[in-house]
C-alpha cells in the first residue's frame, strides 16, 4: 500500500524533527539556522508534511508587512524529494496568507525552477524593503547574497 502524504499545522511535538531537518540545510548553507527556542517560539508559523507519521518536510510564513508574508525555512528530507511535497507545503502556507488577507507571498530561493512551477515570478529583492531590514542586515551574505528573490501576488 502506497505511503499517505499529510500536510498539516505543526505542533511542539514537531520541534526536534524540524530543528534536525533546518540543521541539516544550514550546514549546507542554503537556510538559515532556527534554535529549538525559536521553533517553540515560533511552532504555530509552520506546517509540515508527513508520510507514515514520520515529518518529511517542513516550511513557514513570516509576517514582513501588512501585505506581505515570505516563506520561510522550506525543506524536504533527502529521501523524500521529488514527490510533491515541496508543493504540498507550498499550497498549504498560501492557503494560510489569504485565509489572513495578505496578498503578497515571497521567497528567497536558489529553487528558482521549484518556485517559477508553483506560479512565483523573479523580482528584484530591493523591492522587500521589510525583508532587508528584517533579516538581511543581519546576514554573513548581506553584501554578497546569491539568494533570487521570487513573489506571487494572492487573489
Amino acid at each position: 500500500m502506497p505511503a499517505v502524504a499529510v500536510c498539516r499545522t505543526a505542533t511542539i511535538e514537531d520541534v526536534e524533527p524540524l530543528f534536525l531537518m533546518i540543521e541539516e540545510y544550514a550546514r549546507r548553507g542554503i537556510m538559515l539556522p532556527r534554535s529549538r527556542k525559536v521553533l517553540e517560539r515560533q511552532i504555530n508559523d509552520f506546517v509540515v508534511a508527513e508520510v507514515d507519521g514520520e515529518v518529511v518536510g517542513c516550511g513557514s510564513l513570516c509576517q514582513l508587512g501588512e501585505d506581505l508574508v515570505e516563506i520561510r525555512s522550506l525543506g524536504i528530507s533527502e529521501g523524500s524529494k521529488g514527490q510533491g511535497l515541496g508543493s504540498m507545503i507550498v499550497n498549504k502556507l498560501i492557503e494560510q496568507a489569504k485565509a489572513r488577507s495578505i496578498p503578497k507571498i515571497m521567497a528567497l530561493t536558489y529553487e528558482v525552477s521549484f518556485f517559477l512551477k508553483n506560479g512565483f515570478h523573479i523580482v528584484n529583492k530591493e523591492i522587500f524593503p521589510e525583508k532587508v531590514w528584517t533579516d538581511c542586515i543581519h546576514c554573513a551574505k548581506q553584501h554578497c547574497c546569491d539568494e533570487i528573490a521570487v513573489l506571487k501576488m494572492l487573489d
